[in-house]
Parts: structure tokens; C-alpha cells; sequence
């Protein structure tokens, strides 16, 4: 009687998975946020429902999550380093410092940790703005470094790699030379580089789209446009027209139709927009001293003053005649969140664009589409729900007991929707679309990192501890 006792006891506290599922890239599978996982606890905290937790150096990476690993990244006395925890305990299994060539200025929502690694089960690749992209074996064994830049994207480096095939993809979106790169997954070495000169600011991690006929697609979402690129060779395959100037959020999705949000600033609102003159106008009467450029004292308005570091792609403090381009396309293009028909040849963007809503657009968090509702919440922390469909609103407002910043992206899994707020509140919704919270889980500490879903298990990174968290 005793053993089966003892047995059943074995049993309750066991875990109920074996770590089987995976989260191997930002915002896990093809980054939509979506789980098949089952048993997610509702309520969770520092003292609530903790299976473990870890002290990390500080970072904003995401985790990735693949067997019995965790991959994360942060910095360290002003070392970058790359971390690999057990999955079961959270002990730290390996930890490296990185190379750091140089200092990439960042925004204050940034972070030199930012970017979350990739692993397709024996490689893991991580990214960082002031190095490169390192590669190590699952055990944190170097396989290869690749230096790249420096940079120059207003904001910092934001996007993280992926890995497609054989292949180390990475998006690189600056004010000037923008490009995407695939790298060979085994030795670091270079294969295809692609220039996107329309992209300016942002900083969107790549979807792959896998057409029914046809090779294998990257889908990128930058500066007014979303692009889709052979992953064989880089070559652009079909691309839409209409997006914002800074795109940051990741596409999710949903059977033919892609889903993406992108804003720019109040100004790119509708009814809101500055109206800006060509170059062919301005210059023959702003440039005094004719050297083709507009310094301070000859701008025309202020607004171009108040927006300089955004436009100003060469950081000279004046403007030439491109960047007065840049400026008048970034002044006409739209905040908006918009449902793209998948696939085509060419500019699709007539008969590929299905709807588009411009209310409270989100800049930095990624849409969400779970159990046939769209989710976005905005850095102010307005979050809207529609109708995939149609985008039809269902629900706006903010969340009861969380009014807050938000730059984490939603993730769902199990009947439930997590989003959570700068300052460590993380909301639990049904999935209706309704704005009701079932449950506020205060973390007591800053998130900036997209929580992991994997085998009943919440992962879930605070500016300064990993948390793992079940039922």
C-alpha cells in the first residue's frame, strides 16, 4: 500500500511532458507566438506556480527553447555573453563571452542584447549588433564567427536570425545599406546578399512562406514595403506596396493571408499627415549658399528640425536632395495594420492588399492570430481585437489593472492570450476577442522579452530573471 502510494505522489509532481516541443526562434514557430502546448497555469508570480527561476545577466533577448536547452543572450561588466540553461532546473549549463568590436549607439528601448538566438537543434546562432553573428554546437562549442557592420539604424539593431534549411538568415535594415544575407548554417560563409535601399528604419525578424508550387520564400516587412526573396538565391520574388516607414513587428500567417502592423509616428495617422513639397520645389528656393544641401539655418519649417535624426540618413546634420525624398515618403506613408494576400509575381499590391485598420497601431509588438481573432496592443497599451477575415473590429480599450507600455509581443497557447507590460504585468484574456482580463500576474520587475510556450511550461524573461512557470 505504502509504494502505491508513494508511486501516485511520483506521479502528481512529475511533470506531465517530456520536453518534446520547441521554441527555436523569436516569437517561436515562423514567429506567429502560437503554441499546441496544454496545462498552462493561469495565475503565475515570484512565489507562484515557479517550477524554477534563474538570475541572468541583464538582456532583452527572447527565450529559445529547443530540447533540453534554453538559449538567451544579455550583457555582463559590459561584456556581451551567450547563455544556454538546462531546461528542466534552469541551471546554467554553458556561458561565453562574445566578441564586442565597438558600442552601436541605441535608442533607450533598446538593448545590445537584444536580438533572441535561433536553433534548429544542433546549431544555435546568435546575433549581435556590435560583433556579428557567432555560431556554437549544442554543448557551446564555437563553429563559426561572422564579423558584420557596423550599423547605422537610428533605433540600434533589432531583428534576429532564423535559420531556413541550410541557411543563417539575417535582416539588416540602417539608414543607408540596408540588406538581407543567408549565411551556410555549418561554416559562416556568405551566400547570397541581397541590398533593400527602400528600407531606412525598422528592424523586422523574417517569416518563411512555403507557396504550393514553387521554392521556398523569406518574407521580410521594411520601409514601405513587405518582400518576399527566394531562399535559394535572394532573388526578389513578389513584394506590396503601402506599409509605414518603420516596421519592427514580425508578420504572422493565417491560411493565404499575411498579417502586419507598422507605424511611424502620429503624424503618419489618418487626417494627421504633414504635407512636405518635392525637392524640385525646395531646394531652388531653401538653398541659400546652392551646395545642394539644407543645413540647420535653411530648413523651411520646423517640423523638419523636430524629425532630424529620423531623416538625416548620413548624420552630416543637413539634408540633401534623397534624404528630402526620404522625408517627404516617410511624411506620406500610413500607420496601419494591413492583411496581405500571400504570394504572385511583381508588384501584387493592387489585388494582394484585403483590408487595412489605422487606429491605434502598434509599433513595436507583433500581431497575434488565435482561434480566428487578431490581437495587437500598442506601445501605449491599447490593445484592439478583429475579425482576420474582414477587420472588422470585435473590442478596443486598455487592460484592467495593466496600464502600462508594452514592447513584449502577445503569445497564446492552451485557450489563453498572454501580454505583458513593460513594467511586469502580464495579462491572461480569453480567446474571444474580449478584453476582459481572466487573470493580472504582477512579475514585479521590467519585461521587454516575448514570454516561450513549450510542453505546459510559461518561459518567461524579466529584465534580470528567467522565470519557468507551471501548473
Amino acid at each position: 500500500m505504502m509504494t502505491t502510494v508513494v508511486l501516485l505522489i511520483a506521479l502528481l509532481v512529475t511533470p506531465a511532458a517530456s520536453p518534446t516541443e520547441e521554441w527555436s526562434r523569436f516569437r517561436g514557430p515562423n514567429g506567429s507566438g502560437l503554441s499546441d502546448t496544454k496545462g498552462l497555469p493561469t495565475d503565475f508570480g515570484p512565489a507562484t506556480n515557479v517550477i524554477w527561476k534563474a538570475d541572468l545577466p541583464e538582456g532583452y533577448s527572447s527565450p529559445i527553447i529547443s530540447g533540453d536547452r534554453i538559449f538567451l543572450t544579455g550583457i555582463q561588466n559590459d561584456r556581451l555573453v551567450t547563455i544556454c540553461l538546462d531546461r528542466k532546473t534552469g541551471k546554467i549549463i554553458w556561458q561565453h563571452d562574445a566578441p564586442r568590436d565597438r558600442t552601436e549607439k541605441l535608442d533607450k528601448r533598446n538593448h545590445p542584447a537584444a536580438p533572441s538566438a535561433v536553433t534548429d537543434g544542433t546549431t544555435v546562432v546568435f546575433f549581435f549588433a556590435d560583433y556579428g553573428l557567432l555560431a556554437y554546437d549544442m554543448d557551446g562549442k564555437e563553429l563559426w564567427r561572422k564579423p558584420l557592420g557596423p550599423f547605422n539604424n537610428v533605433y540600434g539593431m533589432g531583428a534576429s536570425p532564423v535559420i531556413i534549411d541550410d541557411e543563417v538568415v539575417l535582416n539588416c535594415d540602417q539608414s543607408k545599406g540596408s540588406f538581407i544575407a543567408a549565411f551556410d548554417k555549418k561554416t559562416g560563409q556568405e551566400r547570397w546578399r541581397t541590398s533593400r535601399p527602400e528600407a531606412k528604419s525598422g528592424h523586422s525578424t523574417p517569416i518563411v512562406y512555403r507557396p504550393a508550387s514553387g521554392g521556398t520564400q523569406i518574407l521580410v516587412a521594411g520601409s514601405f514595403l513587405l518582400t518576399a526573396y527566394d531562399a535559394k538565391n535572394g532573388a526578389k520574388v513578389w513584394w506590396v506596396r503601402g506599409l509605414s516607414f518603420e516596421i519592427k513587428s514580425v508578420p504572422v500567417i493565417q491560411g493565404d493571408t499575411l498579417y502586419i502592423n507598422g507605424f511611424g509616428s502620429p503624424d503618419n495617422d489618418p487626417g494627421r499627415h504633414v504635407e512636405v513639397p518635392p525637392a524640385s520645389e525646395v531646394f531652388p528656393k531653401a538653398d541659400a549658399n546652392g551646395d545642394g544641401k539644407l543645413s540647420e539655418s535653411e530648413f523651411p519649417t520646423q517640423h523638419v528640425k523636430a524629425i532630424l535624426q529620423f531623416i538625416d540618413l548620413d548624420g552630416d546634420k543637413s539634408l540633401d536632395r534623397e534624404e528630402w525624398d526620404y522625408y517627404k515618403a516617410t511624411a506620406d506613408s500610413e500607420n496601419g495594420m494591413l492583411a496581405i494576400r500571400l504570394g504572385g509575381k511583381g508588384d501584387t499590391t493592387d489585388s494582394a492588399v484585403r483590408w487595412k485598420y489605422q487606429r491605434s497601431v502598434p509599433q513595436l509588438p507583433s500581431p497575434l492570430i488565435y482561434q480566428n481573432v487578431l490581437y495587437m496592443v500598442n506601445d501605449g497599451g491599447i490593445v484592439t481585437t478583429l475579425k482576420p477575415d474582414t477587420g472588422e473590429v470585435i473590442q478596443q480599450g486598455r487592460l484592467k489593472g495593466a496600464l502600462d507600455h508594452y514592447y513584449a509581443s502577445p503569445v497564446a497557447a492552451d485557450g489563453k492570450i498572454f501580454m505583458a507590460s513593460e513594467k511586469g504585468k502580464v495579462v491572461v484574456l480569453k480567446p474571444d476577442g474580449n478584453l476582459e482580463p481572466v487573470k493580472v500576474n504582477d512579475l514585479e520587475d521590467d519585461i521587454y522579452a516575448t514570454p516561450a510556450l513549450v510542453d505546459g511550461r510559461i518561459y518567461l524573461r524579466t529584465r534580470h530573471t528567467l522565470y519557468c512557470f507551471g501548473s
